[in-house]
């Protein structure tokens, strides 16, 4: 081949522009993700990698019937699913996919397990696609343990069904509703004989939905149902089928755990104080609630978590947005009171009605931490 500077001007300038077209692909190439291609798994505890940091699991602990899950870019897809089990006991698996430790299998760049006290938030989304033809519920695993362990069965486990298709329930029985995220659940809390499990079931379908787990980790907490000294060890979303199931999808799905934040590091953890003083008359009372901060770091974003006795209702609150009415309460700061300083204080209070016997609050968490009563 010629030197380049032995061609003629006219010859060198298109080879020149050709050249740097070519650099320019090249380099345009390099920088645009590849797509990956879709694996298919079909082993009884398989598992593929997505988006470079989520891990898909066949999970099939349930039956002996063949199940592949296909992972796709973004999530995976349920390709087949064979045989079915009796609706009144346990499902044929799992598959799902998950950011955290599973039986020692990790996702890729995980924090987790991280401990409660210091998450400040864990946002999550995921988009599922639905068949009509089987049985089966959608729904998240979230794991919590007092350690933070990457094997084995932790302490409890916290189940959001976002859709339920045939005959089937929660582990347990329901023990009244609850408003969290924004939305109205059926809370249903019980023992699968290894773990304690609660559970939040829709009472539509969602196909859809951004929300933060620790709103649901902070309900197990103010349930009695795990401490802020615990640890979460992995969020997991996918599906439970018992019958059928081949076409389930993931669409997309992300997990994030943001640790360190304003409501306090895993060494600067939040410490909280509850003052509940009533006023009560024949149907009806008055409350008049102040949490104070005893730790040594601002809580940004104050969450208070109560459960109302059965029978009471708010019917109007002040400097704290209160909801919902009844059940599992939980009251935030308002704009201006959103911050709680190291030593300080906020005060809010609200009006209600009840019925029976007038009793007070059982216990409080703030942002997930159990406050000691004054």
């Amino acid at each position: 081949m010629r030197p380049l500077q032995h061609l003629p001007r006219t010859v060198r300038g298109t080879w020149g522009a050709l050249v740097t077209a070519l650099a320019t692909v090249a380099a345009l190439l390099a920088a645009t993700p590849m797509a990956q291609a879709d694996t298919t798994v079909c082993e009884q505890f398989g598992s593929a990698v997505v988006q470079g940091r989520y891990v898909v699991q066949n999970n099939r602990w349930g039956t002996d019937e063949p199940q592949c899950v296909t992972a796709t870019d973004t999530g995976f897809r349920l390709t087949r699913a064979d045989g079915s089990v009796p609706t009144n006991g346990a499902p044929k698996s799992y598959p799902s996919l998950f950011n955290g430790c599973h039986y020692t299998n990790c996702s890729p760049g995980t924090n987790l397990p991280a401990q409660l006290s210091g998450i400040s938030s864990a946002p999550s989304s995921i988009s599922y696609g639905y068949v009509g033809d089987a049985v089966y519920n959608a729904s998240y695993d979230i794991w919590l343990d007092p350690t933070p362990r990457t094997d084995g069965v932790n302490r409890t486990e916290i189940m959001i069904w976002f859709n339920t298709v045939g005959p089937i329930q929660p582990i347990g029985t329901q023990v009244g509703t609850a408003s969290v995220g924004g939305r109205t659940w059926q809370v249903w809390s019980g023992s699968n004989g290894s773990n304690d499990v609660l559970s939040f079931v829709a009472p539509s379908a969602i196909g859809s939905w951004s929300f933060d787990v620790m709103d649901f980790v902070r309900q197990a907490v103010a349930r009695g149902l795990a401490q802020s000294s615990w640890y979460l060890t992995s969020v997991q979303a996918g599906f439970e089928p018992w019958q059928n199931g081949t076409g389930l999808t993931v669409n997309s799905f992300s997990s994030t755990v943001n640790t360190g934040g304003g409501e306090g590091g895993p060494g600067d953890a939040t410490t909280c104080e509850v003052s509940y003083t009533t006023n009560v008359w024949q149907g009806g009372f008055t409350a008049n609630v102040t949490v104070a901060n005893t730790g040594s770091a601002p809580v940004d974003g104050w969450r208070l978590a109560l459960t109302l006795p059965a029978g009471q209702h708010i019917t109007n609150a002040w400097n704290a947005s209160v909801s919902p009415s009844s059940g599992s309460v939980t009251a935030s700061g308002l704009t201006h009171s959103a911050s709680i300083a190291p030593g300080g204080s906020q005060t809010f209070g609200f009006q209600g009605t009840y019925s029976g016997t007038f009793a007070a609050p059982g216990g409080f968490s703030l942002n997930g931490t159990a406050c000691t009563r004054t």
